[in-house]
């Protein structure tokens, strides 16, 4: 079996940290470098029930895309419970994990997973310089309407579901995709001429903007389905690393759903009527 240090340098080399923004917290947040590691799990979110997993499923490492503590913290003490998720894995011999926006911008790396789980054609990354997001195309065309419903049926199913916004019957053959928050990146969107814009967390305001500025169709699914992707891309590149070296790694991704929100009720008031006016 490999040593923790030696499937870590494998996963630095897929995702190097020099790569992840100064405002990141990526790389081991826990773990002996001399441990033996026989069996890994991926998954998005470090929060308890993902740690419980591990130690269900025998893991000596879990690997996550987003950081435990991205702001820094001064105590890893149990009574929070990020602490405590750190204690439950010291505890088992469970090492942490992460690959944030180095795997954003990594080729291919969270944007490549999601175009991938929409059987997308990747043309070339949203924006060049870092190589955040992907520009896709679909052959043959299709509505905004198919192509929503296509991501619906495509990513894990969550509360939130998909939102659409613009003309649900005009055409889109050439889309963008950015997994996980999005709206930053409009200007690289209009830049590249797409028809629509698949990523999450789009806020009222930059979505609004769009909108009238252009006739770009928007598609914001939930922030843990479009990056939930990458973890299985993300095995399946640990699985070839692992034969190549003849670790006999047992690599899972998790199926647990960490997407926050627990429920979602439709709003009975027709779509872009005043509120309360009537149906």
């Amino acid at each position: 079996m490999p040593r923790l240090t030696e499937v870590l340098a494998e996963l630095d080399a897929l995702w190097p940290p020099e790569r992840a923004e100064q405002w990141d917290a990526v790389g081991t947040v826990c773990g002996d470098p001399d441990a033996e590691v026989d069996r890994v799990l991926f998954a998005v979110d470090p929060v308890q029930e993902v740690a419980d997993e591990a130690i269900a499923l025998g893991a000596q490492l879990l690997v996550t895309h987003h950081p435990l503590y991205l702001r820094g913290t001064t105590t890893v003490a149990a009574s929070h419970f990020k602490g405590r998720v750190v204690h439950t894995l010291i505890k088992h011999d469970v090492a942490l994990h992460v690959a944030h926006t180095n795997a954003d911008t990594a080729d291919p790396g969270v944007s490549d997973a999601l175009a991938g789980a929409l059987d997308l054609r990747v043309v070339g990354p949203l924006v060049p310089e870092n190589g955040l997001g992907r520009i896709c195309e679909l052959d043959p065309p299709e509505t905004l309407r198919a192509f929503a419903a296509r991501a619906a049926r495509r990513l894990p199913a969550t509360a939130q579901g998909i939102r659409v916004a613009g003309d649900l019957d005009a055409p889109v053959r050439r889309v963008a995709v950015s997994g996980g928050s999005g709206d930053s990146l409009f200007d690289a969107v209009r830049a590249a001429g797409v028809d629509a814009f698949l990523t999450a967390d789009l806020r009222h305001h930059p979505a609004s903007e769009a909108t009238q500025h252009t006739p770009l169709g928007l598609v914001d699914a939930a922030h843990w389905a479009t990056e939930w992707p990458w973890c299985e891309l993300a095995a399946a590149q640990l699985d070839e690393i692992s034969d190549r070296h003849g670790w006999n790694l047992r690599v899972h991704v998790s199926k647990t759903v960490t997407d926050p929100w627990a429920a979602h009720h439709t709003s009975p008031v027709a779509h872009h009527t005043s509120p309360g006016a009537p149906n």
